[in-house]
């Protein structure tokens, strides 16, 4: 394992344990400050996120995001591949995908302008860690490529970080919204 491998490994366990106190100590839901967030994106093209294990839950905010336009949630498609998005709605039918999290019984794939993306910690520098796939630094790639996408991460506030260990293919987030504020990045 590189240094910066272990320096990484180190910064997700501290930073799940960080996660696991807040989301027992608030509950997972917690999408209210999302939801104003997105309620100034009306119509664009959206994808969230099923939630897993402890990550702070979209799915109140996807709901509401679902009535004016399409909303999709994240299928991987094989390792080192970048995500693909198909459109979800509530109460729509699901199977398990890799990781335990849903996805769509059956794939209508499409392309979102905005990503709610989960994560294991973040900075307020834009920096994210995730769970070390690549899977979201590869999708935000190939889709900024194409046109401009919004990166949102969404975390409890207990995630930040005070710095992260980063590499050049980390994808920076535009903005992190908590259950207690939005931290806009320039």
């Amino acid at each position: 394992m590189s240094d910066l491998a272990a320096i990484k490994a180190a910064a997700r366990k501290a930073a799940f344990a960080r996660r696991k106190a807040a989301h027992a100590a608030h509950g997972p839901g917690r999408a209210a400050m999302l939801s104003e967030v997105l309620a100034g994106y009306r119509g664009v093209p959206l994808a969230g996120y099923m939630p897993i294990r402890t990550e702070i839950s979209p799915l109140a905010a996807m709901e509401e995001a679902a009535a004016h336009g399409p909303v999709g949630v994240p299928v991987i498609i094989g390792d080192g591949l970048p995500l693909r998005f198909s459109r979800w709605e509530p109460g729509c039918a699901t199977r398990d995908g890799p990781f335990g999290a849903q996805v769509p019984a059956v794939d209508d794939f499409f392309e979102p302008e905005i990503v709610i993306v989960p994560l294991v910690a973040f900075d307020r520098s834009g920096g994210r860690l995730g769970y070390g796939g690549g899977f979201y630094d590869r999708t935000l790639e190939r889709l900024r490529a194409k046109r401009p996408t919004l990166a949102i991460g969404f975390a409890y506030a207990a995630q930040e970080a005070d710095a992260l260990p980063l590499e050049p293919t980390d994808q920076p987030l535009d903005m992190v919204v908590t259950e207690r504020d939005v931290i806009d990045f320039p």
